[in-house]
């Protein structure tokens, strides 16, 4: 039986730090790879994939292996898994074998992801009070702190492998700390769990809002820069700052957000949460100045900081299906999100123009906004 506690959400929080620390190991390699291995700009593209879609394979499964086996020998060998692949990245010799590396460590991260999450569903319900938001934070947390620290050995002249076996060491480190107390057994609920379900009922409706926020979330990633730039004149150098303006707010949103939650209910952050986000997207296309218009990625930072914890904690609340498999089938549509965001503003950019895909972002976050009532199924409820 899982007893949960003080010690239990800390290695909760550290699982999460953990993941952060990995994803934020591949992005910085990726220069070096494309110089190293001469690629182009396709075969590049397709390699990124890879990350993402060894991901996608990975997370309808881990739902099951959680059920049966529980959070913490899901979660250590994910994460023994990354850690010894990561420092591939930076060495595999032909494109073939780096494609195959990412789709290993995409898959090992995105079991890891799904079991950590199943975990910090289990340990909020136990605890009572809301806790997801924090535990996220954690992730994004970890994600600065693995960016800055590859940016900075790649800058004092570390090589690439030295610096992703460094950043997996301290992955390592995470892990080993929050390893004694992962939750040891299947939740006593999902112990006989069907090995699957269709996704169904309340599932389908988090998911579908979850691939929303998500994909505003890529588009973020890969064309606040471009936006910036070709819309407000910023030079390309300063291209960056409407994401970092956007991530710092998220992550702090993220840290104060159980607090918020508490206060206010999940009802009423989702619903702030949708409109102060797409308020941030319809004043990113019409400001007439740079400094309005990182004031909307900080809106949208905010806004949409506290969403998806709130439906990662409905998706484990529900009763249509198990919460393990619910939380599966939620962050996999929430990952197929981020690989399409991009895809799709590229699209509709192209259509028409990048203005008009932006407004159209801010119109699935009224969306999110008008599905303000799934909060109230994001309380934390406490066992008997």
């Amino acid at each position: 039986m899982n007893i949960v506690g003080p010690q239990q959400r800390l290695s909760t929080r550290l699982a999460f730090l953990a993941a952060g620390l990995a994803m934020a190991t591949w992005a910085p390699l990726v220069p070096f790879a494309k110089a190293r291995l001469g690629l182009g700009e396709a075969e590049l593209g397709l390699l990124l994939l890879c990350l993402g879609g060894g991901s996608l394979v990975a997370m309808p499964v881990t739902g099951i292996l959680t059920s049966r086996y529980g959070c913490r020998l899901v979660v250590l060998i994910s994460g023994a898994v990354t850690c010894l692949f990561l420092p591939g990245l930076a060495f595999a010799p032909t494109p073939l074998l780096l494609g195959l590396t990412l789709l290993v460590v995409g898959g090992a991260i995105g079991t890891l992801d799904v079991a950590m999450n199943v975990q910090a569903v289990i340990v909020e319900r136990e605890s009572g009070g809301a806790l997801m938001s924090g535990f996220h934070g954690l992730f994004s947390l970890g994600g600065f702190i693995g960016a800055g620290l590859m940016a900075l050995m790649l800058w004092l002249g570390m090589t690439p492998v030295a610096s992703a076996v460094a950043l997996s060491a301290l992955v390592a480190a995470s892990l080993v700390l929050a390893a004694p107390h992962l939750l040891r057994d299947p939740d006593a609920a999902e112990r006989d769990a069907p090995l699957f379900v269709m996704p169904h009922g309340a599932v389908i409706f988090i998911g579908a809002l979850c691939f929303l926020c998500f994909l505003a979330e890529g588009a973020i990633l890969d064309w606040s820069a471009v936006l910036l730039t070709a819309e407000q004149g910023l030079e390309a150098a300063s291209g960056g700052l409407g994401y970092a303006a956007f991530a710092i707010a998220m992550t702090l949103g993220r840290l104060t957000g159980d607090r918020v939650v508490g206060q206010l209910g999940g009802k009423r952050v989702l619903l702030l949460g949708g409109v102060c986000g797409a308020a941030g997207f319809f004043l990113s296309v019409l400001a007439p100045s740079v400094p309005l218009a990182l004031l909307g990625f900080v809106l949208i930072g905010l806004g949409a900081s506290n969403v998806v914890p709130i439906l990662f904690t409905a998706a484990g609340n529900q009763t249509a299906m198990p919460a393990s498999l619910a939380i599966a089938a939620v962050t996999t549509l929430g990952y197929a999100g981020i690989l399409a965001g991009p895809a799709m503003i590229g699209f509709v950019a192209h259509a028409s123009s990048l203005n008009l895909a932006f407004g159209g972002l801010g119109a699935f976050m009224l969306l999110i906004a008008a599905s303000a009532k799934l909060g109230a199924a994001a309380q934390p409820k406490p066992s008997a």
